[in-house]
């Protein structure tokens, strides 16, 4: 019989959890670390980071700068990420000296390169679209036996360093505009892949998470909605998903999180289809369609991931309500959005208001509202009056 895995002998004292990035992801987490009673410290590129606004313990500088990291990490028992493009070859370094990094180098390679994803998970067996490297020779020829094989159009997606819409390009065909594309990119030296364009239903997706004593942990599934490449509405749980299919993306995520020894939070995004899931993206961090869970659930995703890679015992993923809507506010026109608090929070004091420091530009991921109720209907259209309003006020038509 296997012997369970051993915690190791607990520490003396309030541990510090250095989180590399400063942006809304790093300033949440601080709420949850406040309520643990332990310490965070933040490496963020400037003192008005988002973040930086809010932590007390803060170093400016490079997180990508390997001199920049390795002092940061000296003062903290267990660093953490805010975002996947801290480089590996540092990360491996830190871990290397001894010091606690989760997740770890070789998982967090998986969510830093869409390749080395999709080629680890179709050794898993994991269902996903159909793909292809796109060489920087002949690409115009291959793209065209990709899509005789797998059909137009194609997206295209830069291995590395894509977020919220950027490095995704639907090409329709290759003459004109969509060759023209791909050969501007590869000459920016931008590293392409081409996947399938799948005809999906809507977007899932699934929040677990994992400690490094094997425990794991699943929120409900929920929907995503996406305007021009950018999440605009999180719907939990995801309205008319078969308990199995739930339970299904629920057992997929899990199981991805073991094989690539993912501590802490895994966001696995995907696609409903009509023959079942597949798996898009993969984030091993705090993630946008976590964020209702900080009034939605028992155990916010911050205090969850805190948790996790900390080896603390796991929270409670049970819902508080039957169904939580969180709309993301982006910035509009008038830069003013605390002058429009007034009508939002008399209009419904039930709405939860999130906002992130930053300065808002149009389009711009500025907060989120969170709403809660019995009827879905009514929950989503409380959650976009309140996104809507703060973003436009009462002069802009909200969105349908």
């Amino acid at each position: 019989m296997t012997e369970p895995p051993q915690r190791p002998p607990q520490r003396r004292g309030v541990p510090v959890v250095g989180m590399a990035g400063g942006g809304q992801l790093a300033r949440m987490t601080q709420q949850a670390a406040i309520g643990l009673g332990v310490s965070l410290r933040v490496l963020t590129g400037a003192a008005d980071d988002s973040a930086a606004k809010v932590v007390s313990g803060v170093q400016v500088g490079d997180d990508r700068a390997r001199d920049d990291l390795t002092a940061f990490a000296e003062g903290c028992d267990v660093v953490t990420f805010d975002h996947e493009h801290v480089p590996g070859p540092h990360i491996r370094e830190l871990e290397a000296a001894g010091k606690a990094c989760r997740p770890g180098s070789a998982a967090l390679a998986h969510a830093q390169d869409k390749l080395v994803m999709r080629d680890r998970l179709g050794k898993l067996g994991v269902p996903c679209p159909a793909y292809a490297h796109v060489p920087p020779s002949e690409p115009l020829e291959f793209l065209d036996g990709f899509a005789r094989e797998h059909g137009w159009p194609v997206v295209l997606k830069a291995t590395r360093g894509g977020y919220d819409g950027k490095g995704v390009w639907l090409v329709e065909d290759l003459d004109g505009a969509g060759g023209d594309l791909v050969r501007r990119l590869l000459g920016e030296g931008v590293d392409l892949m081409a996947e399938q364009y799948v005809p999906f239903r809507r977007e899932l997706a699934a929040l677990v998470a994992r400690s490094p004593y094997g425990q794991g942990a699943a929120y409900p599934v929920v929907e995503t909605v996406q305007e021009g490449g950018i999440c605009t509405e999180v719907i939990s749980p995801a309205p008319g998903l078969p308990g199995d299919l739930a339970a299904e993306a629920q057992r997929l995520a899990l199981s991805i999180a073991g094989e690539l020894g993912v501590v802490g939070l895994l966001a696995v995004e995907l696609f409903e289809t009509d023959e079942g899931l597949l798996v898009n993206e993969l984030a091993m961090r705090p993630h946008n369609s976590g964020h209702w869970t900080i009034e939605g659930a028992r155990t916010s995703q911050f205090e969850q991931h805190l948790r996790a890679v900390l080896d603390l015992p796991l929270g409670s993923t049970e819902p508080t309500a039957r169904y939580t809507v969180m709309a993301n506010v982006l910035g509009g026109d008038d830069p003013d959005v605390y002058s429009r608090y007034f009508h939002v929070m008399a209009h419904d004091p039930g709405v939860k208001v999130h906002m992130y420091g930053k300065e808002p530009r149009p389009g711009r991921k500025i907060g989120h509202v969170t709403a809660l109720g019995d009827d879905l209907a009514d929950v989503r259209e409380r959650a976009r009056h309140a996104a809507d309003h703060l973003r436009w006020g009462p002069e802009r038509k909200e969105s349908k």
